[in-house]
């Protein structure tokens, strides 16, 4: 690797000058993921990070694990080889959107009302430009990072990363030799609790997942006929069981700890059996906190029959499972208790839990890196209530982190941008983390 030098013709460029500008750029390559093989976006996505990374003298390499399913990974020399290295990940990849459903064209990279409009505005493109942005200043004035930093820019996160983050790991983890610390998605974002403190959440475990597919077999018949073994009957009465079903509130450490964070923030004492109120209290962050307190099975399709007048022999579901760390074997028992012995379960994608204690040289780079910028900053853990590519470096001994730092207006509904519609980000709040980003990689 060659050493970093100033790179001629680009002038005075900052790093927050072009985030938006690489936001909206990403934003443009269609790269949304239907969860089969296809993915042609994500080809190029790959190649326009790539050239970016190129332009600055870096040489990253482009790892495609089926046509089309194209990864990004760069390693940039540190100045002391001796530390364990970084890794810095995020992925191209977006779930699909309908643009009659939305304000601005998910695809357009629009600029409106302060915020960069799109598909993968948060989830993850800011992240992806941000720390682009960040790597390209310091590469034009040849400021090494403390130590190596890997960039791994993956497909195929929103289908589980087999085609991004797993094949990597499995086939090529020489890539991540040395590192043993990460950060990605879904962590270093704001919330403002009043104007002497504002909350800066940072993912420290993350539910695992069992998404499933649910089966009853019947017999088939007329459907004019009375008929008492029904399969859609059957299967329909134990997916509204478990529709409706409260699973019980768990304390994990990461909650502990959060809410231990929280009522100080707050003044008060915070009774994790009684969530209501103190959720009532969180504004937009609600929904990310109230599903990381317990287990969560939602049914989210339904299939049976090929013609009205014929009772199907067959029935399905599919349902998205996410379980606490810790609490797998619970959850599974649940299920069957809740489904009853006449539907069959089978996973279509599992993967685990996660979690790591709030603590460490990192964790302090973080509260550093966020207090140089916003003097009234507090750094805290809170679980993720889906999951992320952090699942797949876990596997190599890595220990991850989401922290995509993002200063956001208090009115900005956050979580619901993940997968919503009209998603967007706050053009300062690109500008915000590109400082935040480029600080919080000197004190690592």
């Amino acid at each position: 690797m060659s050493e970093p030098k100033t790179v001629q013709g680009t002038g005075s460029l900052r790093g927050e000058d072009e985030v938006v500008d690489l936001c909206r750029d990403l934003i443009r390559i269609d790269t949304s993921n239907y969860g089969d093989h296809s993915g042609p976006g994500e080809r190029r996505a790959a190649e326009y990070v790539a050239e970016k990374l190129a332009e600055v003298g870096l040489e990253p390499e482009i790892f495609e694990s089926h046509p089309g399913r194209a990864s990004t990974v760069v390693r940039i020399e540190g100045e002391d080889r001796s530390r364990p290295g970084l890794l810095i990940h995020g992925h191209t990849d977006v779930v699909p959107a309908n643009a009659a459903d939305w304000t601005h064209d998910p695809f357009s990279g629009e600029v409106a009302d302060g915020c960069v409009w799109g598909r993968g505005a948060v989830d993850m493109k800011d992240m992806d430009a941000m720390t682009l942005a960040v790597v390209r200043e310091r590469m034009r004035t040849g400021r090494k990072p403390p130590r190596d930093l890997v960039l791994a820019f993956l497909a195929d996160e929103e289908a589980g990363g087999t085609w991004g983050a797993r094949h990597l790991v499995d086939n090529h983890p020489g890539l991540f030799e040395g590192v043993t610390e990460a950060i990605g998605e879904v962590g270093g974002f704001s919330f403002t609790v009043n104007e002497k403190l504002r909350l800066y959440l940072v993912e420290t475990a993350q539910k695992g997942m069992h998404w499933m597919k649910l089966t009853v077999d019947g017999t088939a018949g007329h459907g004019s006929m009375i008929h008492r073994d029904n399969a859609i009957t059957e299967l329909s009465e134990a997916v509204g069981r478990l529709g409706r079903h409260e699973f019980p509130i768990r304390v994990t450490k990461t909650l502990r700890h959060f809410l231990d964070e929280l009522s100080d923030a707050l003044g008060t004492e915070l009774d994790p059996e009684s969530m209501d109120e103190t959720l009532a209290k969180l504004g937009g962050i609600a929904k990310l906190i109230g599903a990381s307190l317990k287990n969560t099975a939602n049914p989210t399709q339904l299939g049976a029959g090929y013609k009205v007048n014929v009772i199907p022999g067959q029935a399905t579901a599919h349902v998205d499972g996410r379980f606490l760390p810790g609490y797998e074997e619970e959850f599974l028992a649940d299920l069957d208790r809740i489904l009853g012995p006449r539907v069959r379960r089978e996973d279509v994608h599992a993967d685990k839990a996660l979690e790591t204690t709030f603590d460490g040289a990192l964790v302090d780079a973080m509260q550093t890196a966020l207090s140089a910028e916003d003097p009234i900053a507090r750094a805290v853990p809170y679980m993720l209530s889906a999951g992320t590519d952090a699942k797949s470096f876990d596997d190599l001994g890595i220990r991850c982190f989401g922290f995509s730092p993002l200063q956001l207006p208090p009115e900005l509904d956050f979580a619901g941008m993940f997968h919503g519609v009209d998603e967007r980000v706050p053009v300062d709040g690109l500008k915000f983390g590109v400082r935040v980003l480029d600080r919080f990689l000197d004190a690592s």
